[in-house]
This record gives structure tokens, sequence and C-alpha cells, in this order.
């Protein structure tokens, strides 16, 4: 199965792990869960470094710390009916692709359900950029 090029506004499979998790010192998350990718880099060795932002169907109790995913995007990406959210206060950065990118049970869809639209996608990216420069953005390393 082909591992897809991580380009920003791709919702991926991934083993998400939550920044309260990390710091009781999990190293591993507890659920596979759909994850937006807010950018890709190379490292200074040449390494692809991707930061991705979870997906969740738990409303945020606050309104800026997520980003609502419309209906029929998540119908066009073949996610389920129930309200979902980006949550833009927190992220993973991993070398990609590395251990924690899942494929989906669909193996023609490989890792990805598909790009959001580029409004969504860029609404996302300013409000994670915005919380980063406020110091309201939490950023998890994970490991290879």
């Amino acid at each position: 199965m082909a591992v897809p090029a991580p380009e920003p506004g791709l919702v991926v499979a991934y083993s998400y792990l939550w920044e309260a998790e990390y710091r009781r010192g999990r190293e591993e998350g507890v659920k596979d869960r759909p994850c937006v990718i807010v950018i890709s880099v190379l490292d200074v060795s040449g390494k692809q470094i991707v930061t991705v932002a979870p997906v969740t169907h738990s409303q945020p109790s606050a309104q800026d710390d997520a980003v609502e995913i419309p209906a029929k995007t998540k119908e066009r990406l073949g996610l389920d009916s129930s309200r979902s959210w980006v949550i833009v206060s927190e992220v993973n950065d991993f070398v990609w692709p590395g251990p924690d990118l899942r494929p989906l049970a669909d193996k023609r869809r490989g890792f990805q359900y598909g790009f959001l639209p580029p409004t969504l996608f860029l609404q996302i990216r300013d409000r994670i950029r915005a919380n980063g420069r406020t110091g309201n953005l939490a950023s998890v390393p994970r490991t290879e």
C-alpha cells in the first residue's frame, strides 16, 4: 500500500497522542483517528517532519479550540455522520510516515480519507498559527 505525500489539508488515519496523555507518560495514542496534516517540512537532516491536528466527536469546551467539519465534507471524506471538530489547540509532530500512520479498513483508500476544502483548511491552519503565536498551542513530539 503506497504512502501518500504529506500534503497540507490531507486527512489521514493516525494514532494521535493527546497532550494530556503525553503529560501522564504515555508514548502511544489510545485510538486511531482522522487527523489533518497542517504542515510538512524538511528538517536540517533531510527528514520530513509533519504536524497533524486531531479530529474528534467530542464538542470542545471552548469554541476557540476547534473548527467544526461541515457534514457534506465529512460525507465526501467517508467519515461518519456525527458532528466532528478539528482541534486547533494541540498537534502532534512526527517523522513521516512514522509508525503511527494507520491504513484504513478500505485498503483501496490506503492511509488517507482525502483533502479538506481549501477554505476550511486555511481556517484551521490560521487558527493553529494564532494559537502558536499566543502560546495556546500544545505540541506533542512523537518518536520514530
